[in-house]
């Protein structure tokens, strides 16, 4: 039987902390947040190892390295406000949450919404609001957002996304074709937006499109 607590001490110190994640925040909900339970039972067994993990409906939960990455690029505090396009599996949601963010999480595969909202409870994530719809539109009731995290990769950046974005505030999102792909963090300024490419990534195609 897998020792759950003692897979993720181990994940956080040969997977993050030997590859540069330093934030003791992210490094602590990382060892927190129970990454086996947002995945399927038949692929648990592969919870807390170096990649991503099929989660059905053709999507992946991500390597737990890159989302430790993202959750530190977002410099987070306390009781920001961030829109997630991609709920997947609601683990990254669970991990926001535990750094003690608002998180409005959108998925548009309404299986795997429904399953995220059910772990996420299960869980006791706190502050999460999950909706089923299309993460290119946003959800421009919650907004404006301090943070963005985009966890599916579009062809450009979707212009209605950076508008639902704060001035002074930034979005992480993952941009190419399927296997080249670059992780950018944009800044919002009054004059516009400030981009910089942070690691090349892979990550699933964001469908939906442009209403």
């Amino acid at each position: 039987m897998i020792d759950h607590g003692a897979a993720r001490s181990e994940m956080v110190e040969s997977q993050l902390v030997s590859r540069g994640v330093r934030d003791a925040r992210v490094l602590d909900a990382m060892r927190s947040v129970p990454r086996h339970r947002f995945i399927p039972e038949e692929n648990q067994d592969l919870a807390y190892r170096d990649g991503p993990v099929a989660i059905g409906q053709g999507q992946t939960i991500s390597q737990p390295y890159i989302v430790a990455v993202m959750s530190e690029a977002l410099r987070l505090t306390p009781g920001m406000r961030v829109l997630e396009v991609g709920t997947g599996s609601g683990y990254q949601a669970a991990v926001l949450s535990a750094l003690g963010a608002q998180v409005f999480s959108i998925e548009i595969k309404q299986t795997l919404a429904t399953r995220a909202r059910a772990v996420l409870d299960s869980v006791g994530a706190q502050d999460v609001q999950t909706l089923t719809g299309n993460g290119f539109e946003g959800f421009e009731a919650a907004m404006p957002f301090d943070r963005i995290i985009v966890t599916a990769a579009p062809s450009s950046i979707p212009p209605s996304l950076v508008e639902q974005l704060r001035v002074g505030g930034t979005m992480l999102i993952p941009v190419g074709e399927r296997r080249r792909q670059t992780l950018f963090r944009i800044e919002r300024t009054p004059e516009g937006t400030h981009q910089e490419s942070l690691l090349p990534v892979l990550f699933v195609p964001m469908t939906g499109g442009p209403a």
